[in-house]
């Protein structure tokens, strides 16, 4: 038996409604929130440190194990199976790698990141999703909520003259000193940022708009 199939038969036991385990049985998808995350930062972590290889493994297999943990409560109610979560994946890993599996031609990173997001919205139109910034998630802390938004409007060909900022020194103390600067003018730099993110996305899909008229 593979290393796959053993998980996947161990959850199996540990979610079985007369012989499981009293606490895995009775998870739900709510329950298991905090674990995923908590697990996320983990793996997070583990990366900083790749010399730690035992850790790296542990950690992965953590992550692994909410994947595998959510397929089999899916199974359970004949929704889907953790089959089907790797044979999504992988579709979607060819479709979205013409140049790689088909004959499209992409010999750049920015080529190949464009390419993608116009895949990606080929595929979720009929999500009802219109605008390339529907994938980032609104729960995003703000400063990683501004990076991938200005990254995603970059893929597509936008990407707006802000001007740039001298950074002396080391640049997580820049940002400490933008923080507390914020602060002295008793302003949430997390909603500041927010804000303006908002605004950036308006913009962004403002542009969206005017190029599906030309």
């Amino acid at each position: 038996m593979n290393g796959i199939d053993r998980l996947h038969e161990i959850v199996r036991r540990l979610r079985d409604p007369q012989t499981g385990c009293p606490w895995d049985r009775v998870q739900t998808l709510e329950t298991l929130k905090p674990c995923v995350l908590e697990e996320t930062y983990e793996l997070l972590a583990a990366m900083d440190k790749p010399e730690d290889s035992a850790n790296h493994i542990e950690e992965l297999g953590d992550v692994l194990l909410q994947v595998m943990f959510q397929s089999v409560m899916a199974e359970q109610e004949n929704k889907f199976t953790f089959e089907d979560v790797t044979n999504g994946v992988a579709d979607k890993l060819v479709h979205r790698h013409p140049h790689v599996f088909g004959d499209v031609v992409a010999k750049d990173e920015a080529t190949v990141m464009k390419n993608w997001e116009r895949i990606k919205q080929m595929e979720h139109r009929k999500e009802a999703r219109h605008s390339a910034l529907d994938g980032v998630p609104a729960t995003l802390p703000a400063l990683l909520k501004a990076r991938r938004t200005m990254e995603k409007a970059k893929r597509v060909g936008y990407e707006e003259d802000l001007k740039p900022v001298a950074i002396e020194g080391d640049p997580g103390e820049f940002l400490l000193r933008v923080v507390k600067s914020i602060a002295a003018q008793g302003v949430d730099s997390e909603a500041a940022l927010e804000k303006a993110t908002a605004a950036y996305a308006a913009r962004f899909r403002a542009f969206e708009s005017d190029q599906k008229k030309i």
